[in-house]
């Protein structure tokens, strides 16, 4: 029967639901325990979502309205049921009573559970989007990025590390770099909710940015429109403030105030990042950058590598000379990749030797009209111009176009053009003036435009990237239009001037390094500057012409303002010509083989600011230099002029004079030069020397030399050849200003304590003064131990040469914080080193001994163990 009945059931389905129907309710009572233990799990559970949920909608400012609906109504529907399963949880005695109100409870129980577990699973993820991140698409050619990537992402990731900037110029590849790192977080997200990246661009507003971050973390919707920009920076703030994040910003031109968009700063908010690009060094350093990355152009082979990728094997190979004219090519780019890919691309189809000595030719003469460079690299680099604060300092640049290629430009020169040229007022002095040159090119140099270096005798220097250079004169000719505006044919060959359609546009003409003949007489209505600067190895490799310059080549240039002739040594005569310059402010003749100055010239440059004539060894006379009544730089180191009492008188008549450079033989006139308070106090940089070793000036030598006085704008002081007992100095004396001291081959000189008056003292060079005892004299120091304060604060370099008598430089351990080098040749007598263990720079770089005997090295007498462990690991002989 049982059969039957099973048969029956599975043949009538209104019998089979029956069935179901007892199951379940037999379910009721049957599992009641189990199901009020699950009820109030689940309950938990829900209320744990619910929680979390409310957390993450307080941070989530922008929801739709239908969404914001459905979620309060699901909040209203678990307050309901929260207090059901209270009152279920409180009845659960009920258990004990009739089968009735047992199945009754456990019913409800049931049901409840159902619905518990119906609002737990509701979806509303949607209130924290979790943000995707994309790969983005990169170029296929990638070159000599890796190091610089891998090193990148290291430090990013870095626990501590909040923000990080990466600098260099146009199109060297920051914003590929940045893509790359990017792209590294669609595989590894690190835990980070929000990866986002922004391209800034130049003229980006704050609220651009807000709405681009917005967007990238799904913000951006209809509400998001309505709000005004500072109700978008709380919406910003409040939605990121309790999220890891990473922000990448790409081309950053200025200062980005994260608050002011709603950013929390990573640096106080654990866990986040932000990594941003930037052409200019100044930004990174005002956003408080941690870790600043310069990214570089690339090494000459990693060059090559990129070209030969852009070009392909086949062009390359399809003559044998290209090869090698491909070399030229890419050196030309200076390892910029925006140049290499441009330039690569179009050279690509290019077979022919010829094609490509075509293409050579026109890089080295005008590249503005290389396809592809006038349309897609120059103007790019433009950006950075364009950016530059104020028409002086974007001048300032473009006149750096004026030196050849590669050149290296002493900064001190550059700023005595741009002076004399009036990019910077010089009127108030010369000196302000300077510092102000000094500021451009700091501004230049981190807008990366410029690169500066230190040369081998210490002199700073900038020089200017190829491809920013030809930027600069594609700008300098109005952006092609008027290309004669700037001639510039700097740099080895030509022996004729460059032919010129019409002479009254052009306004700058820099021939330097070449050999040329100037004759004629063109008429240059417009022209200021005029740069025929002999250098390079062009140096003494002149023809022996009689006349360099013809004497009516100067006629019609009344607009001229600075004129450099230096270093050609086959100018023997200073042509008259020159009178007629009568806007003249700068003329340059150091290293010439002029004699006299004409009484006419100096009469005629009336307005005159600057005149260099250092090592113009064959100048006989400046008798008339009087008549340069608005003159305020004089340079004479050098000259070896044979100096008399009315030359001095002379120069004490210049009232406008504010530096003066100058050599003195000992004579007489020496003694009147050192009693003028007002001549000493304009002295930049003083040699004193005597020209018959073998017959010494025997007052001198008797008296010494005395320096009382303020000399506060001394930078550099020389003795050589000088048999001298003392440098005298009085109760008032200075040198807050010298920075390097030589004294070479001076007998009966035996110590250099006015030194204690010397601050900013740099460089310290004594050699072959065989009476030499101390550097700084301990009885003489005491005498001023009221005075001055501790000695070489700023000292970064000693050279001690066959100093036979030398026993100390101080008798006491010096800190000398800045010193990163002392060298010491053959001073047997000198047995103890100024040094403890906390002297001399520390860290990488820290502070060396040279020597050239074993000997001496292992006589050094050490203040301590400790100092001689630290020294003694980084002495080297030479």
């Amino acid at each position: 029967m049982g059969n039957c009945f099973s048969a029956s059931l599975s043949l009538d389905e209104p019998v089979q639901k029956v069935f179901e129907w007892l199951v379940e309710k037999r379910g009721y009572t049957h599992n009641l325990v189990n199901n009020l233990v699950d009820l109030e799990a689940t309950m938990e559970e829900l209320k744990a979502k619910r929680d979390d949920l409310l957390r993450r909608r307080k941070r989530e400012e922008d929801i739709s309205p239908l969404m914001l609906e459905k979620f309060q109504v699901w909040l209203n529907t678990i307050e309901t049921i929260a207090d059901k399963v209270n009152g279920i949880v409180n009845d659960r005695n009920i258990e004990r009573q009739s089968f009735i109100s047992r199945y009754r409870y456990g019913e409800s129980v049931f049901l409840t559970l159902k619905k518990v577990e119906k609002l737990k699973n509701e979806d509303f993820e949607v209130i924290a989007v979790t943000h995707e991140v994309k790969e983005l698409p990169l170029q296929p050619t990638i070159v000599g990025q890796e190091k610089m990537l891998e090193k990148a992402w290291n430090h990013l990731i870095e626990d501590g590390v909040g923000v990080m900037g990466f600098y260099g110029m146009g199109g060297v590849g920051k914003t590929t770099l940045l893509k790359q790192i990017y792209n590294k977080f669609s595989n590894d997200r690190r835990g980070f909710e929000h990866v986002i990246l922004v391209v800034v661009s130049r003229d980006s507003q704050m609220e651009k940015i807000q709405d681009d971050i917005a967007h990238e973390v799904g913000l951006n919707r209809e509400e998001w429109k309505q709000k005004d920009k500072s109700q978008k920076e709380v919406c910003l703030h409040n939605f990121l403030k309790e999220k890891r994040f990473v922000l990448f910003l790409d081309d950053v031109w200025k200062k980005v105030d994260l608050t002011e968009i709603g950013v929390p700063d990573p640096r106080s908010q654990k866990g986040c990042k932000l990594a941003f690009t930037t052409r200019s060094q100044e930004v990174c350093r005002r956003m408080a950058v941690e870790k600043l990355m310069e990214v570089r152009c690339l090494e000459e082979n990693e060059a090559f590598d990129l070209f030969q990728k852009k070009v392909g094997e086949t062009t390359l190979g399809s003559n044998p000379g290209i090869l090698e004219l491909a070399s030229k090519v890419v050196k030309k780019c200076c390892g910029l990749p925006l140049a290499l890919n441009i330039i690569g691309e179009t050279m690509s189809c290019k077979e022919t030797v010829e094609e490509w000595r075509n293409a050579i030719n026109v890089l080295n003469s005008y590249a503005a009209e290389f396809d592809g460079m006038e349309d897609k690299v120059l103007p790019l680099l433009k950006f950075s111009y364009d950016s530059l604060k104020g028409d002086h300092v974007k001048s300032c640049l473009l006149y750096c176009a004026l030196f050849p290629e590669d050149a290296v430009i002493r900064k001190k020169e550059l700023i005595e053009y741009w002076i004399c040229e009036e990019f910077i007022d010089g009127s108030e002095s010369i000196e302000r003036a300077e510092d102000k040159g000094y500021e451009i090119i700091g501004s230049l140099a981190r807008a990366s435009l410029l690169m500066e270096g230190v040369a081998y005798d210490g002199e700073a220097f900038v020089f200017m990237h190829d491809v920013v250079r030809e930027m600069a004169l594609w700008i300098a000719s109005e952006l092609g239009i008027q290309k004669e505006a700037f001639v510039v044919s700097a740099g080895v060959g030509l022996l004729e001037i460059p032919k010129v359609k019409n002479w009254n546009v052009v306004r700058r003409m820099s021939l330097m390094d070449k050999k040329i003949h100037l004759d004629g007489s063109p008429e240059c209505m417009e022209l200021t500057t005029l740069l025929l600067r002999v250098g390079g190895y062009e140096r003494g490799n002149w023809r022996d012409w009689e006349k360099m310059i013809e004497l009516e080549f100067f006629n019609y240039m009344p607009k001229l303002v600075v004129l450099d002739l230096s270093r050609n040594r086959s100018l023997s005569e200073l042509p008259e010509g020159i009178s007629n310059l009568v806007s003249l402010q700068y003329l340059n003749l150091t290293e010439t083989s002029i004699r006299c100055l004409p009484k006419k010239v100096l009469q005629a440059l009336k307005k005159l600011i600057h005149l260099d004539l250092e090592y113009t060894s064959k100048l006989e006379s400046i008798v008339g230099i009087s008549d340069l009544c608005s003159l305020k730089v004089l340079k004479l180191s050098g000259t070896h002029l044979p100096w008399d009492l009315d030359t001095v008188k002379e120069l004490e008549t210049l009232e406008h004079l504010e530096i003066l450079t100058i050599i003195f033989n000992v004579t007489p006139s020496l003694e009147r030069f050192l009693s003028s308070p007002r001549l000493k106090s304009i002295t930049r940089s003083l040699v004193i020397w005597d020209e018959v070793v073998s017959s010494p000036n025997r007052n001198l030598e008797s008296t010494g030399i005395s320096l009382s006085g303020s000399i506060d704008k001394l930078r550099e002081f020389s003795i050589v050849r000088c048999r001298i007992p003392e440098i005298k100095i009085g109760r008032i004396c200075s040198f807050l200003s010298l920075v390097r001291v030589y004294i070479t081959d001076c007998d009966s000189l035996k110590e250099l304590t006015f030194l204690m008056f010397a601050p900013n003292l740099r460089v310290l060079n004594v050699r072959d003064a065989k009476d030499m005892e101390d550097i700084i004299n301990r009885e003489k120091a005491c005498e001023w131990e009221e005075s001055v304060n501790i000695p070489f604060q700023k000292l970064n370099e000693v050279y001690l040469g066959n100093l036979p008598q030398l026993k100390n430089i101080y008798w006491s351990p010096l800190p000398f914080p800045c010193l990163e080098k002392i060298e010491v040749r053959n001073c047997p007598s000198l047995k103890k080193l100024p040094l403890d263990s906390q002297s001399g720079k520390q860290g990488e770089n820290g502070c060396i001994i040279r020597y050239t005997s074993p000997r001496w090295i292992k006589g050094v007498q050490w203040e301590d163990e400790a100092t001689k462990i630290r020294f003694l690991s980084s002495c080297k002989k030479v």
